[in-house]
């Protein structure tokens, strides 16, 4: 039943609707500055909820802070109580939507305490389906395989989606790694396989859940967030897929019920392990306010922070650490080596310069180093860890000179220059004061502007005086087969070429940025996401 009209600080019936008298409408306003005082409470008053929302939508709302132990939905008014099972759960819930009210089927919806300190619905009428779906969530966060008939219920959200999300991430200038989003997306449940890959110039994934109920939550809760401030957004939707074929373990794909599966290209198994301590630099997942709402529900081995209470398919309690910025929270990802191991170069055509420039690409390379026993195999250090996982994210797999590049963590944290009268043959180069590192200014546009590598290349500061065919002609003579080209209409020193692959693009990048014109004119060249 409901709580007596001294405990409500409203009427007894909150929700009638009457003619506006000026006797009511002072009524209104002293009850909505009483609400706006209430001391914090377990319930929950939500207002402003769409008419066609769900009973699980709502409840969904609540979970990212703990687990929810009753609601009642007022139909028809727009109107719902939500009761949390801690005091602190409703406290974060609270705190965290004043800042970005959540959004339930594109229409914000907004949360204050309420005057009640506990819910009784035994008596309530219509409330069949809410109940329904709170036993059904309930069954979720305890692992109960027979949740999804509790839900299908309330509404039917779940049965009708697969086990498998499509994702795209966008704007990725920060690294985005395949444990990063195991670790990430297991808050839901348990995650079998990953699959990350580049199509039409964009970061893309595949993720496939044990159960739907586990991918539903997980589309839910994260897709619009993004896991840095201003980048790397995740847009998530179901895949028509049913089940994903991994063949090897490797940091492009993994298969987490299968640890026998080769790494690939004959190379050793991949140890799926998780359980190594990584650093924090600047990964953040931001509180987001696409449909329904989120709150940063990420656990990350840090030892310090607030915990903060499970969600759906949790893997126990979630620790992250509180950022500087507020509303968001710091998580991991970025091992803090900047060094990275290149190997399945081809020894007759690299050089330290050609992977200075195409790793600065992607970053500030400080040094380089060819091994002198094993000229297929290079040392690259990074101006730091972010910069060393984005190259990985790129270039890893990647065909330069007629071979698929390997790149990963070095297992040493810088590289040492040769000491004086060291036989070297010029494998080994600092280029840590070089004018060509495209990130020294951090305002600079390159941030904006970081690609997977394309056939498709972007040219700028091209002077005045060269012309279409100079450029297509420049190209050729470096052995390109030239598809397209086309002058930026609005800014003649710019201009896309599209060459006959994305490997015949790699190698002119590498020979032509910094191209000298003459008269102090270098071409610049990066990969474009565009095509012609």
């Amino acid at each position: 039943m409901w709580p007596s009209q001294a405990s409500s600080g409203v009427s007894n019936r909150p929700f009638t609707m009457s003619k506006s008298t000026p006797a009511t409408d002072n009524q209104k306003k002293k009850s909505k500055r009483n609400r706006l005082t209430c001391p914090p409470s377990r319930v929950l008053h939500i207002r402003q909820i769409p008419n066609d929302a769900t009973g699980a939508e709502v409840i969904s709302l609540g979970l990212p802070f703990g687990k929810v132990t009753n609601l009642l939905m007022l139909r028809g008014k727009g109107q719902a109580f939500l009761e949390m099972a801690s005091i602190d759960a409703a406290v974060s819930m609270v705190n965290s939507y004043r800042l970005a009210p959540p959004f339930l089927h594109n229409q914000p919806v907004y949360i204050q305490y309420s005057n009640y300190k506990e819910l009784r619905t035994d008596n309530q009428r219509n409330q069949a389906r809410p109940q329904a779906a709170l036993q059904g969530v309930n069954g979720v966060q305890h692992g109960n395989p027979g949740v999804t008939n509790a839900l299908a219920a309330e509404g039917g959200v779940l049965p009708s989606h697969g086990s498998v999300l499509r994702m795209i991430v966008e704007n990725v200038f920060y690294p985005v790694t395949l444990d990063m989003l195991h670790q990430i997306f297991s808050k839901y449940g348990f995650v079998l396989k990953i699959v990350m890959f580049h199509k039409n110039n964009q970061f893309q994934a595949l993720l496939q859940y044990a159960d739907g109920i586990s991918a539903y939550y997980a589309k839910m809760f994260l897709d619009g967030c993004s896991i840095y401030i201003g980048c790397c957004t995740l847009r998530i939707d179901f895949s028509k897929l049913t089940n994903l074929t991994v063949k090897y373990n490797n940091d492009k794909s993994r298969d987490f019920t299968r640890i026998d599966l080769p790494f690939g290209d004959g190379q050793q198994t991949f140890e799926t392990s998780l359980s190594t301590p990584v650093a924090t630099q600047n990964t953040i997942f931001t509180s987001c306010t696409g449909p329904p709402g989120f709150a940063p529900p990420l656990s990350f081995p840090q030892g310090a922070g607030p915990s903060v209470p499970p969600v759906p398919g949790a893997l126990g309690p979630l620790t992250v650490t509180t950022s500087a910025v507020p509303g968001h929270m710091t998580v991991p990802g970025i091992p803090g080596n900047s060094v990275l191991l290149v190997s399945n170069l081809n020894p007759e055509a690299i050089t330290p310069y050609g992977l200075f420039i195409l790793f600065g690409v992607y970053g500030d390379v400080h040094r380089v180093k060819i091994m002198f026993k094993k000229r297929g195999i290079a040392l690259v250090q990074m101006a730091d860890a972010t910069q060393a996982q984005l190259a990985i994210n790129y270039l890893n797999g990647q065909r330069l000179y007629g071979r698929v590049m390997h790149a990963t963590l070095s297992k040493y944290q810088t590289i040492q220059l040769p000491r004086e009268g060291q036989e070297d043959k010029g494998l080994t180069k600092d280029y840590s004061n070089s004018p060509l590192h495209r990130f020294k200014n951090p305002c600079s546009k390159n941030f904006q502007n970081i690609f997977p590598p394309s056939a498709t290349l972007h040219l700028s500061n091209i002077p005045p005086s060269v012309t279409d065919d100079d450029l297509k002609n420049l190209f050729t003579s470096k052995g390109s087969t030239v598809k397209g080209f086309k002058f930026f209409q609005k800014d003649c020193k710019m201009a896309l070429i599209q060459l006959g692959s994305v490997e015949e693009a790699v190698h002119a990048l590498i020979e032509l940025h910094n191209h000298d014109f003459g008269e102090n004119q270098h071409l610049r060249v990066s990969f474009s996401k565009s095509s012609i």
